[in-house]
């Protein structure tokens, strides 16, 4: 995944902060949840760190922009796979079909295919490959769909999604996954507000917020204080959200919610 950031304003593209990994076959296994299920997730590129995330089982499952765990997660956290875009096509049906074999409960659709940066799609050819080759799923797992922006376009952000929705009403869609990454509590607030109304008008079951953090804490520099706040009241916030089902911040990473091999003071927020 490459991460990029939106202003309130508009979409301003920056640093790469993590790619899509590459083909690693081991660790093809999935992960049931033994722990009491909460809301929190783990955004990760190295299995090897969700552990100091979940430590005392406040994360619940993590993913990874990939179909692959890329490493040993905690047993009681759940491996949730995403089918990134159509650099992953060859090797998905493969990969899948053994995560479902292992418990897989539910698949991730495309990354940001609103960003020309990222899955870059248009909302009808996402309907297409969706189709092709997330729906056959449909009676295994809960499927989730493409995680769009909080940009704004013609087909960008939630006009995306809701363009998406209406091509593909015979996807088998239960969930959608939406990104933001803004200034403000507020905005945030109004954002998942309009995303969670968007669910409902299309009758899925769940939205889940599978990337979010302040313009200002991905400088990758550590979590800071800033950042911690806004945790601290966004957090209790999605928590009381019934529609919302998960979220995961940004991320689960040295300079963002870990600092070294510990928390950062924005990771100590999010674990507790």
């Amino acid at each position: 995944m490459v991460s990029f950031k939106y202003l309130s304003t508009g979409l301003l593209a920056a640093t790469a902060l993590a790619a899509p990994h590459g083909h690693a076959h081991q660790h093809l296994h999935a992960h049931k949840r033994t722990a009491t299920s909460t809301k929190r997730g783990a955004a990760y590129n190295d299995a090897s760190l969700v552990q100091t995330l979940s430590t005392n089982g406040i994360v619940s499952w993590a993913y990874d922009w990939n179909m692959y765990t890329m490493g040993n997660l905690p047993s009681e956290v759940e491996f949730v796979p995403m089918l990134w875009g159509a650099k992953m096509f060859s090797e998905w049906f493969a990969a899948i079909q053994t995560l479902l074999d292992s418990g897989c409960s539910y698949i991730l659709g495309f990354n940001e295919p609103d960003m020309s940066s990222q899955a870059a799609m248009s909302s009808s050819e996402a309907a297409g490959y969706y189709r092709q080759y997330i729906t056959p799923y449909s009676d295994k797992a809960k499927l989730v769909s493409p995680a769009v922006t909080n940009g704004v376009g013609d087909d960008m952000g939630l006009t995306w999604a809701r363009n998406f929705l209406d091509a593909c009403t015979d996807c088998g869609i239960s969930a959608l996954a939406v990104h933001w990454y803004g200034d403000s509590a507020d905005d945030f607030k109004a954002f998942v507000n309009k995303a969670t109304a968007l669910a409902a008008e299309y009758s899925l079951e769940e939205t889940w917020v599978t990337e979010f953090a302040l313009n200002s804490d991905l400088s990758g520099t550590g979590g800071t204080q800033t950042s911690a706040d806004f945790l601290g009241e966004v957090l209790p916030w999605l928590d009381e959200q019934t529609a919302v089902s998960r979220y995961a911040y940004f991320m689960c990473a040295d300079g963002y919610l870990l600092s070294g091999s510990g928390l950062s003071v924005s990771g100590e927020k999010y674990a507790s």
